[in-house]
């Protein structure tokens, strides 16, 4: 039936584009029922075929100079909701000393802000001010980081951890980094965080540390990567078993330990297992000499062999040996371009690598421009002979 009457109107359009619009259009808006007849009432739906945006939403963004093709471009569904809180927000923000640039910037990249109840934003603000007691310093922090401030919804997990951080002698400046680097932690139960912190301590007393150090060593691990709290602590503890099973001594699991830091919970024993082959079959090292250069660059157990063999041949091109790599494994933690981009300014003047230990190449920024600084040095200023000549004028 459907089909029949689209042909009938179809007759009376000759042009072939008004043949497939009215085809599309009779079709789609479901004007024609079961039985075939057409009725006024078919032609106007009471519901909208596509959602429309909420104007008083789309009003008051547009009084507060906030971008709104930016939202349409990036999450435009919070404009159709039909509840929504600029105006409250924008309010809640003013009083905290955000200015009107600050708060458009702050709903532009976080419009999921205004959909959020008033009450729910000043508990949120409450919480924060735990560890941020200014306002003018925690506005600045929501600018910077709204999405952490806004989208992070569980208070009470939240109140408890950051109570739990400051007892393990966090500051209020570490929390507050924390909460907006990494605010999922602070969903987390605090009893699940607190077994983490648990399972290292103990992990950490049995190789032998003590517990001072291990607070320090704590200290840096959150502040470097504390995304670790979402990690297995079964993981952690059969990549300690792996180490000590290779004939590491327990003061030397600690201290990869400590230089691993995170990276212990992303091992797997698949991976170290590659990189230990790797290590011993290009460098041709007994055991001893693989526990000292692991010892040196723990990069073998988790860089990939790929990336190994990529970074080696690079020094060889370069003109270093493979003993030389031997002796400073841990020039194969540099990236490629670190080290053309070093290499290119130790022949600047006048040197090779192959003539040198390659720990000129190490380190940081830092340290390598003051080697650098010194490979010039003694270019423009060689050694004094003490037997040579003097040429003075007579």
């Amino acid at each position: 039936m459907l089909k029949s009457v689209a042909r009938c109107v179809l007759r009376r359009h000759d042009r072939p584009w008004r043949k497939t619009l009215l085809c599309q259009q009779i079709i789609a808006s479901g004007c024609l029922q079961a039985t075939g007849k057409f009725t006024v009432s078919d032609s106007a739906p009471d519901s909208p075929k596509y959602p429309i945006e909420n104007k008083t939403t789309v009003d008051n963004l547009y009084k507060l100079s906030v971008n709104i093709k930016k939202i349409r471009r990036l999450k435009g569904w919070v404009l159709y909701k039909d509840i929504a809180y600029v105006e409250e927000t924008a309010n809640i923000l003013k009083e905290m000393g955000a200015s009107d640039v600050a708060t458009a910037n702050i709903l532009e990249s976080c419009p999921e802000a205004f959909l959020q109840k008033p009450s729910e934003i000043n508990t949120q603000k409450s919480i924060w001010n735990l560890v941020c007691p200014k306002d003018e310093v925690l506005i600045a922090l929501i600018e910077k980081f709204p999405d952490s401030f806004f989208t992070c919804r569980s208070p009470t997990h939240q109140r408890a951890n950051i109570k739990y951080f400051k007892d393990l002698g966090l500051n209020n400046k570490i929390v507050s980094r924390l909460l907006t680097s990494a605010p999922e932690i602070f969903c987390n139960q605090v009893e699940s965080n607190k077994k983490m912190v648990d399972a290292l301590e103990e992990n950490y007393l049995r190789l032998g540390g003590t517990r001072e150090n291990f607070k320090t060593w704590l200290m840096k691990l959150i502040s470097q990567d504390p995304f670790f709290f979402s990690k297995n602590t079964e993981t952690m503890k059969e990549n300690l078993k792996f180490l000590q099973d290779l004939g590491f001594h327990d003061d030397e699991v600690l201290k990869l330990l400590s230089k691993l830091k995170g990276f212990i919970f992303d091992l797997n024993t698949d991976t170290m297992e590659k990189g230990i082959w790797f290590t011993k079959s290009t460098f041709q090292c007994n055991n001893e000499e693989l526990r000292e250069m692991v010892m040196k660059c723990p990069a073998l157990l988790y860089n990939s062999v790929p990336l190994l063999e990529e970074r080696l041949q690079l020094l060889l091109q370069e003109g270093a040996s493979v003993n030389q790599v031997k002796e400073s494994p841990n020039v194969l933690e540099l990236t490629p371009q670190i080290v053309q981009f070093r290499a290119r300014k130790i022949k600047q003047v006048g040197r090779t690598i192959q003539d040198q230990s390659l720990l000129v190449l190490n380190g940081t920024k830092k340290d390598f421009e003051a080697n650098y600084g010194k490979l010039q040095v003694r270019r423009e200023r060689p050694l004094f002979n003490p037997v040579a000549p003097l040429h003075v004028e007579e």
